[in-house]
């Protein structure tokens, strides 16, 4: 293609807006607000032709020359017919994005993507809204132009931010995942350049990581494995990019300036405690003084459950337990197991080994896919074996009950079916041997109470 041609093609009539903002179109001469124009025979003409040669290109697997025919008449539908179909402006990105790919010439390839920039935002104009449910789809097309303009004009990063933060606005947890990725690589970028504090992108991150929690929370809900892995992957990708400004010292300095200035503002300190939590910056004094006073001002299950937390990394157990006791009453049922689990934790501490069952028991009926409260109760077991007897044989029956735990954790998680077996195996050994189970009268596959504070049934089982 002509470097002319493109020209031509850039200069049909469409004003663009700013990067940032709704496309302004200026109404093509032809175009009277009908679908096929007022040249209704030319328009279905060559819409008909341009779709017969698009197809062949496309079942080559968009290899053969039909692609110089296709462009041809989808230039003209484009100019005399924009609203002829939706179409038109997803073909014309994949045909475009081909052209780039195929010529060599900066010039012309720089006019392709001044193109397709217009195509975006001609396709926002005609047709903003979704086919089927007549939701705007303005925002998600403006995440689409923003990737894009990315991609092609990495030196076009600013504008690139614009139009993707212009999108998340508009779209928030519902955004394509680039749309999260090529963000934060612009906003990093800005930072990298000294056009905006760090600031900015520790706030972009704490953002984006809502979002993205969010989807992930409902794809597991649905079982969607692989949009489960999609969204797994998007969250490394930014927590890799996030890398370099995430160091507990840059995180602090800059929240410190923003806690010392309005110390009252709950959204903030929800903010400060989260992040920090998150990225394991919980020795800061900024992180006490933040989650102290969220709990004060707006007491609630996950300002107690960050100060439960805090008290028990400082072994504080005692101070601990009535806050995680109040953190079990989240809503979010994936932190209120953890509560529950940080509660076994601080009674085992303790050695206050029933309540600490107790406890994980309390996690497992919360969540029945997670087998680490049955690991954790198995560890509590054995080590109390030696403590529960008073001959060879009963210091060795709570080996059977750790060993049924361990079996349990792998039945309902499977993922750790390798570390069970090994503590499976651990453990084994340590089962009476055959002899002392006849010289006790007890045979193999009985059933056994062991007692202690343990109280559990079992079956007899003998070393191998």
């Amino acid at each position: 293609m002509k470097l002319k041609y493109l020209i031509v093609l850039i200069g049909l009539g469409f004003g663009l807006a700013a990067f940032a903002g709704e496309p302004v179109i200026k109404k093509l001469p032809q175009d009277d607000g009908s679908k096929y124009g007022k040249d209704s025979v030319n328009c279905i003409k060559n819409l008909s032709l341009y779709r017969e040669f698009y197809k062949q290109w496309k079942n080559s697997g968009y290899k053969n020359s039909a692609i110089d025919d296709a462009i041809i008449f989808w230039r003209k539908v484009y100019k005399i017919c924009p609203r002829a179909s939706r179409n038109i402006y997803i073909d014309g990105i994949k045909i475009l994005k081909y052209k780039i790919k195929t010529t060599k010439d900066e010039q012309e390839q720089d006019a392709y993507i001044d193109t397709i920039l217009m195509v975006y935002d001609a396709r926002m104009n005609y047709f903003p809204l979704k086919y089927r449910s007549q939701e705007s789809q303005v925002g998600a097309i403006l995440g689409r132009k923003g990737v894009d303009l990315y991609k092609l004009r990495p030196n076009s990063y600013v504008q690139a931010y614009e139009v993707l933060k212009r999108s998340l606005d508009l779209t928030h947890e519902d955004a394509a995942g680039p749309v999260y990725v090529y963000y934060f690589r612009a906003i990093t970028k800005m930072a990298q350049k000294g056009d905006i504090d760090t600031a900015s992108v520790v706030d972009a991150y704490d953002m984006l990581s809502d979002y993205i929690d969010i989807n992930l929370k409902k794809y597991r809900d649905e079982n969607n494995t692989r949009k489960i892995s999609e969204y797994e992957n998007i969250k490394g990708n930014i927590e890799n990019t996030f890398e370099p400004f995430a160091n507990c010292n840059d995180l602090v300095r800059i929240y410190q300036k923003k806690f010392d200035a309005t110390p009252d503002d709950v959204d903030l300190l929800r903010k400060i405690s989260k992040l920090l939590d998150k990225k394991k910056c919980t020795d800061s004094p900024l992180y006490f003084e933040s989650i102290v006073a969220l709990h004060e001002l707006d007491p609630s299950p996950v300002s107690a459950y960050l100060i439960g937390k805090m008290l028990i990394s400082q072994k504080r157990f005692k101070e601990a337990i009535p806050y995680m006791d109040e953190a079990c009453q989240m809503e979010n049922t994936e932190k209120a197991d953890d509560a529950y689990m940080y509660l076994a934790q601080t009674y085992r501490a303790l050695d206050r080994l029933p309540e600490s069952r107790k406890y994980a028991l309390k996690a497992a009926e919360l969540n029945p896919n997670w087998g680490v409260p049955y690991d954790f109760i198995g560890d509590l077991y054995a080590h109390s074996a030696t403590k529960c007897g008073d001959n060879e044989l009963t210091k060795k029956v709570a080996y059977w009950v750790a060993v049924d735990m361990y079996k349990k954790a792998k039945q309902v998680e499977p993922s750790l079916t390798d570390a069970m077996n090994k503590k499976i195996s651990t453990y084994s050994v340590y089962f009476p041997p055959t002899e002392l189970l006849f010289f006790y009268g007890i045979n193999e596959g009985d059933t056994y109470m062991v007692e202690c504070w343990i109280n559990r049934e079992t079956k007899v089982r003998a070393s191998k």
